[in-house]
């Protein structure tokens, strides 16, 4: 399975997706309304095969809701379920329930076996009305779903995900393991030696971000002037997305084209951003791990994550000692057995280039990496 992601072109006739976008909302409301009254009355959780029927009676007696297609309606039903059987697995870690969301801001609605078909070439018929796309790629495999995405300029993207039958096989072009250590100050420290700083897009673009929200603050709300605010705040961020996922891009293939195993240790991005907030969300570490494990998977390259409680840092390198205690400050320490000084990155990354490259010999490393804790 894979992901493509077309823009549409930009028409008079895209105002009926985003009419079907805001029906999308307002079925999406009532569904968590029904849910709670449900909750209220009964004290049980409302099953998603309930509020489907439910819904599809209500669809037949509602001209508005028809621009949604029955498909579309029945994946809002299972988004609503899937939010709630997180919600009760993980509210102990603070997971909450699905809630109301603004229409005009409803992001996206999918279609699955039915309601679209392409016509061949940039052409793609929803419903009764053709649109057009920026065909960047061409689509091999068997089409499974299909979801009409709005940002929040108001653009349109067509996300087509496609039955790819093909899995590549492990590749050993370089035959070379390298480990890598995430850092505040440095982005990655790579065993090897060298060291990649990170742009920080949001940090350059702060004063323009700040600018545009003084701006909208000030702007009487309904006016289209704060309409206009608003895009202009929105374009600044979506800069900053954009800036940052083509570095992303780019550093993935560039490491996977010197690395056939990279290694990094699992992280804890929720723990991270709660003590340092602003720069970790501007690091954006879990984003860049998905990008590079979708190059890797693409080019059979291997991404291993080694156990986030292993002391890398902490481990020395050349004997193996392992301190009681190091302080976030310290940067360079001195091995009490070896008497050997380490740098605290560049040691984290060869620990965890040894520890990664121990688990080759276990069956298919692809299996068994975790998921990133978020």
């Amino acid at each position: 399975m894979k992901a493509l992601k077309f823009k549409l072109y930009a028409h008079k006739r895209n105002r009926y997706l985003k009419r079907s976008l805001n029906a999308a909302g307002v079925i999406y409301n009532h569904a968590i309304a029904i849910h709670k009254r449900y909750y209220r009355i009964w004290g049980q959780h409302l099953s998603c095969a309930k509020l489907q029927k439910h819904l599809a009676k209500l669809r037949k007696r509602n001209q508005f809701w028809q621009l949604v297609g029955s498909q579309a309606v029945q994946d809002i039903c299972q988004r609503i379920e899937k939010g709630y059987q997180r919600f009760f697995k993980h509210h102990k870690k603070g997971a909450r329930p699905p809630n109301f969301k603004k229409v005009k801001k409803y992001k996206s609605f999918t279609l699955k076996q039915a309601g679209y078909k392409f016509l061949g070439g940039n052409r793609l018929k929803i419903g009764k009305r053709v649109y057009q796309f920026w065909k960047s790629r061409p689509i091999e495999g068997i089409v499974k779903t299909l979801t009409i995405k709005r940002t929040p300029l108001g653009e349109l993207f067509v996300s087509v995900v496609v039955d790819n039958k093909e899995e590549p096989t492990i590749k050993a072009e370089t035959s070379r393991i390298a480990g890598f250590d995430f850092g505040l100050k440095t982005f990655l420290i790579c065993s090897e030696g060298f060291k990649i700083e990170s742009p920080q897009f949001l940090k350059q673009s702060l004063n323009k971000v700040r600018s545009a929200s003084q701006q909208l603050s000030k702007k009487l709300k309904g006016s289209k002037g704060r309409e206009k605010a608003r895009k202009d705040l929105a374009r600044q961020y979506e800069k900053v997305f954009n800036c940052r996922r083509d570095w992303f891009w780019k550093l993935a293939h560039q490491l996977t084209n010197r690395f056939d195993v990279l290694c990094f240790e699992s992280l804890n991005l929720k723990g991270m951003q709660r003590l340092w907030g602003r720069k970790v969300s501007d690091l954006a570490f879990g984003e860049f791990l998905q990008i590079l494990e979708w190059v890797a998977l693409k080019k059979g390259k291997l991404v291993i994550y080694i156990d986030r409680w292993y002391p890398s840092s902490k481990t020395c390198y050349h004997c193996g000692h392992v301190l009681e205690s190091l302080d976030l400050e310290v940067r360079r320490w001195r091995c009490p057995s070896c008497h050997l000084e380490n740098d605290r990155d560049g040691n984290a990354a060869l620990n965890i280039k040894r520890v990664g490259s121990s688990t080759l010999g276990v069956g298919d490393v692809r299996q068994a990496v975790p998921a990133i804790s978020a």
